[in-house]
């Protein structure tokens, strides 16, 4: 089918930025998004199209085509973050302390749109689409829940978006293979003798050999074989007071890694460095490590597909390829699990960092995600018919 998307999706425009300006102003933090379900749910109810709840905040629509043919899903993340808006919108966040400063409005307000893009063009279409609201993406991962709860069953392929600061807006960006980073959670306990400060070599000191370890720890991506990671120590409690060696020590952290192999090697390194520090000082460590995020790499037919639509959606100049993978993490991962599936950026026009308190993306990049996501679901309907 040919269809000028992008015209049909600014014909909307007003609609998207009131969309968009709703869930903004009114954020929720994962799992609690129940007034955002609800706006959610009277939108697809005006729209016209079908659509169930899961989990406690997850909603989920299908759009039936005309006629029989693949189930195709595209994906948004409800939730804000813990942060005090300083944007000074107009329709900024009504919440203390709770913002959507990673997107996830406009993320909302797109899927919306092509819902809304999609259920007029009906008769043309040959399978179906989902359309994934999903709670908690910035907490505990939501989209694992989804998956075990049934909610892509039967779909033939996954796609979802984020608004990037690194991109203007109107561009979008693709990128084949690994493209976020799985994460691997840690917390370690470290016990020793504690004793008079004066007398060091009476006690065993955690403190000592906890620093030790986190300088070894944050140093092993130099040892991966040039292969991107990141590890990041977070917290490191220690002690009761100046003039004693401290008994006990306790760090958090997090590894970020690309790849199943790297994963893999990265979660032995950390176990042997901490087992050789704790050798080293005499201590004990309790290591407990649990993996997070699965990562998201994309498959290289459905990048294909994406980077098709978008070309013929936006406009071969306004397609670039992402040349290096980010090292921050989106559960997105846990989808593509269970069927194939692309994760792509499209431009926030705001050059500001995400997670930002002063991160605020253009109406117009709400405009170009719901043309792309309704461009790339019906030439996927096409393709795996």
């Amino acid at each position: 089918m040919t269809v000028d998307w992008l015209a049909e999706a600014r014909a909307m425009a007003d609609t998207l930025a009131k969309w968009r300006e709703m869930f903004h102003s009114d954020p929720e933090m994962g799992n609690e998004e129940y007034r955002t379900r609800e706006k959610i749910e009277a939108i697809l109810d005006e729209l016209g199209v079908p659509h169930r709840r899961y989990l406690d905040t997850a909603v989920v629509g299908q759009l039936d085509g005309a006629r029989p043919g693949p189930l195709i899903a595209l994906r948004a993340d409800m939730d804000a973050l813990p942060l005090q808006e300083v944007t000074g919108a107009p329709f900024a966040s009504r919440n203390p302390g709770v913002m959507h400063a990673c997107g996830h409005d406009c993320h909302m307000a797109a899927l919306l749109g092509a819902a809304a893009l999609l259920k007029a063009r009906r008769g043309e279409l040959s399978g179906a689409a989902l359309f994934v609201f999903q709670p908690d993406e910035e907490g505990s991962g939501g989209a694992e829940r989804l998956v075990k709860a049934g909610a892509l069953d039967g779909a033939r392929a996954v796609f979802g978006c984020h608004v990037s600061p690194d991109l203007p807006e109107g561009r979008l960006g693709v990128r084949d293979g690994k493209f976020y980073a799985a994460s691997d959670v840690f917390d370690l306990t470290v016990t020793g003798v504690s004793c008079h400060g004066a007398e060091r070599e009476k006690g065993k000191d955690a403190l000592a050999a906890a620093c030790d370890m986190v300088r070894d720890l944050i140093a092993l991506p130099d040892r991966l074989g040039g292969e991107r990671s990141v590890v990041t120590v977070g917290a490191l409690h220690a002690g009761t007071a100046r003039n004693i060696v401290p008994g006990a020590a306790e760090l958090q952290g997090i590894v970020r890694t690309l790849g199943p192999e790297a994963r893999a090697a990265m979660r032995g390194l950390v176990r042997d460095t901490v087992a050789r520090q704790a050798e080293r000082h005499g201590v004990t460590a309790d290591l407990r490590m649990r993996a997070s995020y699965p990562g998201v790499v994309n498959d290289d037919r459905m990048t294909a597909l994406v980077r098709e639509a978008a070309r013929e959606t936006l406009g071969d100049a306004a397609v670039c390829e992402i040349e290096r993978p980010t090292m921050t993490t989106e559960d997105f991962g846990y989808y593509m699990d269970v069927c194939p599936g692309a994760y792509w950026h499209v431009g926030a026009g705001c050059d500001r960092p995400l997670h930002a308190p002063d991160f605020l993306p253009s109406a117009g990049a709400v405009v170009t995600a719901a043309a792309v996501h309704a461009a790339v679901a019906a030439k996927a309907m096409e393709a795996l018919a």
